[in-house]
């Protein structure tokens, strides 16, 4: 029989209940009051230029649409018609003059306005009708666009985005600003990964710093071997070996490398130095970026070399390589995860291909890298069933940080940190009255 949920009980300073991860009850609460409270990330702008330009995607177990209307401002509307509930498009991406419901064919123009009702005179004396309220599609109730990141909001009340945001804003800012013309867009289609366990598997590992010398052995090490004998340690490797080759670096490496949390579960890890701080420098690049921003603010763009910023709950972004991931719940032991390359406008293809390469070596269904998290996840999922101790430790350097800007704090690369507030995000949304 399944215990009566107390959250409260569930979250420890040091450590979490299993139940987490495993019962269905608490993946039901977090969809109602994470995900369909918190900011979400929908969509880059650059997915919808044009007006009439839309992209299909969810928040939480929402199906919403992200579109750019005629007076140019993206909207997030619920994807669904008014009248008797169809979805207005599928799993699909494109340009609308107007969404027109395949079942009775009510039209609507890109902002959510009725436009057509057949047969309207039926409805006369009723609240239907063109220009009222209940005959348009619903929007959301809040959207904020920071520098091209759009997100989503299901709920009237709640901090705005910049602030709730805090200090991770930063990592979207040096993303942008690596741009030589302070844009980016979404290129190409995207890697959607399936894996069978909870979502807070694959939000934990992006900051754990203790796994990737030891998980990584069959990819990382390999590759760095197998280079190492093939063109000996002193030659230049080419980008599949720069890229793959830090998962296996030491321990001191990744805790040079330090983390920082802050409020509302966000937080990153990396600094000055991360796997992306030896890449190969691209002379044709730095040319363009001293011309945009001056030598010094070039080097205080690429000083930055963040290696996961994790947006909580939904969005995780590399800046020094210009990729983001998307975390898609479906149940307690299934999550979706897509993974998206941007372009740096203005910036040369080359760098736009080492990007792609990376999320092929890491990010996509078929990469290297990504099985050994994946296979890491589901041991995880399969074990905590398991009748067997009921807390997941969190106890590394615990109060042992130091305060951040923004109301943050820092701490080694191996310390626990992240998960820690991770989880005291996680007690605060989940224990929300509804």
């Amino acid at each position: 029989m399944t215990e009566p949920l107390d959250v409260a009980s569930l979250v420890r300073p040091d450590s979490v209940h299993r139940r987490l991860y495993t019962d269905p009850a608490i993946f039901d609460l977090e969809m109602q009051r994470i995900f369909e409270r918190a900011w979400i990330f929908v969509g880059h702008d650059s997915q919808v230029p044009e007006a009439g330009d839309y992209y299909h995607t969810t928040i939480g177990r929402q199906s919403v649409i992200m579109v750019r209307g005629a007076d140019g401002q993206v909207r997030v509307l619920y994807n669904r018609c008014p009248h008797k509930g169809a979805q207005l498009v599928g799993d699909t991406s494109g340009n609308a003059r107007h969404f027109r419901c395949l079942y009775h064919g009510w039209v609507f123009d890109t902002e959510g306005r009725n436009k057509v009702i057949p047969l309207e005179k039926g409805y006369d004396g009723s609240p239907i009708g063109k220009g009222k309220p209940c005959a348009d599609m619903d929007a959301v109730a809040r959207v904020g666009n920071y520098r091209g990141f759009v997100f989503a909001s299901l709920a009237k009340d709640g901090p705005a985005l910049e602030a709730w945001l805090g200090g991770v804003a930063s990592s979207i800012d040096n993303m942008v600003d690596r741009s030589p013309e302070g844009a980016l867009e979404v290129t190409g289609g995207v890697f959607r990964y399936l894996h069978d366990s909870n979502w807070k598997f694959f939000v934990e590992n992006l900051n754990d710093m203790m796994h990737p010398m030891v998980t990584h052995n069959s990819s990382s090490l390999t590759a760095r071997r197998v280079a190492d004998k093939a063109l000996g340690k002193d030659a230049r490797m080419p980008s599949a070996i720069e890229i793959l080759s830090p998962f296996t670096n030491s321990y001191s490496f990744f805790d040079e490398m330090g983390l920082h949390a802050y409020p509302y579960g966000h937080g990153y890890s990396g600094g000055q130095v991360s796997i992306h701080s030896a890449y190969s420098g691209i002379p044709a690049y730095d040319a363009l970026m001293t011309e945009a921003y001056g030598e010094e603010r070039m080097k205080e763009i690429y000083s930055v070399n963040r290696h996961n910023t994790v947006v909580y709950p939904s969005l995780t972004l590399k800046g020094a390589i210009q990729t983001i991931r998307v975390v898609r719940p479906i149940a307690v032991d299934k999550t979706l995860v897509e993974s998206w390359v941007l372009r740096l406008k203005g910036a040369p293809e080359e760098l736009l291909q080492r990007s792609i390469l990376y999320c092929n070596l890491i990010n996509s269904s078929f990469n290297l890298v990504g099985p050994d998290d994946a296979e890491a996840y589901r041991r995880q999922q399969l074990g905590l069933m398991t009748e067997a101790n009921d807390w997941v430790s969190m106890h590394r350097y615990l109060g042992q940080e130091t305060p951040a800007d923004h109301g943050g704090r820092t701490a080694i690369g191996s310390s626990d940190l992240a998960f820690r507030n991770q989880y005291a995000a996680w007690a605060q949304y989940m224990s929300a009255e509804d």
